[in-house]
């Protein structure tokens, strides 16, 4: 399955959660608020009841919402949402402010990061070093914005895959989404490369010279960067 982006909507059901899943997240729909009855909600979307059973089931299992008997479908609080799952944390990214969000994922990425680096830098094989050394050369090699956003997310995902942990690697996949949208806020900032490809630099040197402490070091550099970067961007967005 692909992480990087949610799969378009085609399907009925499938709309019905998107809109719906929207709702939750951004908090239109409250904990411990109902859903819309099944009635109302197949007359909204014009759909049989099985096509909004089947929507409600997805909800489910994304841990948005708890169907009882008797009472109907309640928004599940916050915590019990599967914040990981690719179509949650899409909803997140379009529903959250961006200083909220990004500072929630600066700060994730400050716990995991650097001992993903560090990690990568003992058991990365010489594959692994490759790959990372190919996604860095395009880096250094694109000439606008938006060539340089694949390299980078591929820099950071070879680094995790380079630990050859499955749940490191899978947890990359997840942050995938939310990854991407910074990058492309935080790369508005002038001087782009001059600023972050020294740091991602330093992180491959350190990878390939199996220096675990100093691959964490740069990974904690570069993070601090990124939030410089992102806070910048904001800054200039924010009317004085």
């Amino acid at each position: 399955m692909d992480y990087k982006q949610p799969k378009p909507r085609k399907s009925r059901h499938a709309n019905i959660v998107q809109e719906l899943g929207m709702r939750i997240v951004s908090g239109q729909l409250q904990p411990d608020e109902k859903l819309p009855q099944e009635a109302v909600l197949c007359e909204e979307y014009a759909v049989s009841r099985p096509v909004v059973r089947e929507a409600i089931r997805v909800l489910v299992a994304k841990g948005l919402v708890a169907s009882k008997p008797r009472v109907g479908t309640l928004v599940k609080p916050r915590r019990d949402w599967h914040m990981l799952d690719p179509d949650v944390l899409y909803w997140l990214v379009e529903s959250t402010p961006q200083s909220e969000f990004f500072s929630t994922l600066v700060g994730v990425r400050c716990i995991i990061e650097p001992a993903v680096c560090a990690m990568a830098a003992s058991t990365a094989n010489a594959e692994d070093i490759a790959a990372i050394e190919e996604a860095y050369t395009r880096m250094e090699a694109a000439t606008s914005r938006a060539e340089m956003l694949q390299p980078d997310l591929d820099f950071h995902r070879r680094i995790a895959e380079a630990t050859h942990n499955d749940l490191l690697v899978y947890l990359s996949n997840m942050l995938s989404i939310a990854l991407r949208e910074s990058i492309k806020f935080s790369s508005h900032r002038p001087n782009l490369q001059a600023l972050t490809l020294p740091r991602h630099k330093a992180i491959l040197t350190a990878i390939k010279n199996r220096d675990a402490l100093a691959a964490q070091q740069a990974s904690i550099v570069q993070l601090d960067d990124t939030r410089v970067a992102l806070n910048t961007v904001l800054n200039e967005l924010t009317p004085l």
